[in-house]
């Protein structure tokens, strides 16, 4: 399943970046989060539980962060299970373009699922990831807009 959108955030791009590094920003914008631990620049292990459909886990999984042109782009692989409901694994390539005070982020995004999950029906997962997703960058934009303003 591929994802793609789009958010303005009103805050520069330097900043933008930062917080998408962060992984206390991160923890609080990602939906179901219970932790995230910051191993490495580039290595993060999450625990998030999530409700598809009938199907509630807790997921665990490790996420790895490869800066590809910063602060311009960057990208991120990811892999968790969650025990009987299944796994997912994915990445994403995501652009930050700078607009002065303002930066559109852009990100194209892949997931496979298997387990109980895969069968729920690619409508329910698809419309569930992009719910997940729009509640992401809702919530980080606004964890961003109200740091830059403080």
């Amino acid at each position: 399943m591929d994802l793609t959108d789009e958010i303005v955030i009103n805050a520069p791009r330097d900043v933008v970046y930062a917080a998408l590094q962060d992984p206390e920003v991160l923890r609080q914008c990602i939906p179901g989060c219970e932790e995230l631990i910051k191993h490495s620049d580039t290595d993060l292990e999450a625990k998030v539980v999530l409700k598809v459909g009938p199907v509630k886990a807790r997921f665990s999984g490790k996420v790895t962060l490869s800066p590809d042109n910063p602060p311009e782009a960057f990208s991120l692989t990811g892999e968790g299970s969650g025990g009987a409901a299944g796994f997912a694994k994915g990445g994403a390539d995501v652009h930050l373009e700078d607009r002065g005070e303002e930066t559109l982020l852009r990100y194209t995004a892949k997931v496979d699922i298997g387990g109980k999950l895969a069968q729920l029906g690619s409508r329910l997962i698809q419309g569930t990831a992009k719910k997940l997703s729009a509640q992401f960058f809702a919530s980080f934009a606004e964890t961003v807009e109200e740091t830059e303003k403080a």
